[in-house]
């Protein structure tokens, strides 16, 4: 069996281009009694990747130049010597990127038999869908009544940011970066919604749009509207921090907000957070979200490439705004 896989040529410069991918092909070996062999149907790309290019130290170890890419896929088992992996499985890896892999077991997870399509398992189902459901729970604390402030608003997380913080009883305003997506927001019940890139002045439409100030800010992507949101947040307001897109691709150190005085004054929690350090509460959160989605009270967007040669342009088009909900890639 040849696996196709995609490897990291050389670490980007600013936005990443198809210049800094390889294709490769490697023979797997036969499967060995207790090993498995995976074709891969779904992988994921996500932005916390960006940084793994870097050579730098990080809560996760950088990519390996000449080496196969890693992240979320879903396969199914299609050899098996192994009894808790029976042929016809679908299986849950960070063995992304690639076609085909052979495993023991080792860090693999079977996935329960679902009516919904297994690449959900990637999205609201998976990693951004906890990073959402873990931010608003344990880290900000959302309560019934109060402002809720997300941007990125229709990607993977922050659409069902956006989602679970109606559910939860909070008014949320939400920023995002189209009229298209704007409306799609608008379409799933959401108070407000912020179009960041005609607005104008960021600060004055939040204003606008959250005239009573903000309870809880979910942190996507950082600059601007961290700058914004701190200007509106109400005292003892609470900031999950989950991500900062928008110096992911910097190429020098982005200045911080002028304001940060403000979390002194307005007495405000900030903290950051990395989900898998929350994942022993993974088994509560499906159980709520697989209610969700069953009752259609959660909308699981998805923006599919298809086929292992395009992940790398879906990876860059996270960066050019060209999802909706989760992007993800259909290998087979």
């Amino acid at each position: 069996m040849k696996s196709q896989m995609i490897q990291l040529k050389s670490r980007p410069e600013g936005l990443p281009t198809s210049d800094n991918f390889s294709q490769a092909e490697q023979t797997l070996a036969a499967i060995k009694t207790g090993e498995f062999l995976v074709k891969n149907q779904w992988m994921s790309v996500d932005p916390y990747m960006r940084g793994r290019m870097i050579d730098r130290k990080s809560y996760i170890a950088p990519f390996e130049i000449g080496n196969t890419l890693e992240g979320g896929a879903i396969g199914e088992v299609i050899e098996s010597l192994n009894p808790d992996f029976p042929v016809g499985s679908k299986v849950s890896s960070m063995l992304g990127w690639r076609s085909h892999f052979v495993s023991d077991g080792t860090e693999i997870t079977r996935l329960p038999e679902t009516p919904l399509c297994p690449s959900h398992f990637l999205g609201v189902l998976g990693m951004p869908g906890m990073t959402a459901w873990t931010g608003l729970n344990r880290i900000a604390e959302l309560k019934a009544g109060e402002t809720l402030f997300v941007s990125a608003a229709s990607g993977a997380v922050g659409s069902v940011v956006a989602q679970i913080g109606k559910l939860m009883g909070a008014r949320v305003v939400a920023s995002v970066g189209s009229d298209e997506k704007a409306a799609y927001l608008t379409n799933l019940g959401i108070d407000a919604v912020i179009n960041y890139k005609t607005c104008g002045d960021l600060t004055a439409a939040l204003g606008q749009a959250a005239p009573e100030g903000i309870d809880v800010y979910f942190e996507n992507v950082g600059g601007e509207h961290l700058t914004a949101a701190l200007n509106h947040m109400k005292d003892h307001g609470r900031i999950a921090v989950c991500g900062m897109i928008a110096q992911y691709n910097d190429t020098t150190p982005t200045p911080g907000p002028n304001n940060l005085a403000q979390i002194i004054i307005k007495k405000l929690k900030i903290e950051g957070f990395i989900v898998f350090e929350h994942w022993d509460h993974y088994g509560e959160f499906a159980a709520q979200m697989g209610q969700w989605l069953a009752t259609g009270k959660v909308q699981a967007e998805q923006t599919i490439y298809e086929g292992l040669d395009n992940a790398p342009d879906a990876f860059i088009g996270l960066f050019e705004g060209k999802n909706k909900g989760k992007m993800i890639v259909k290998i087979a």
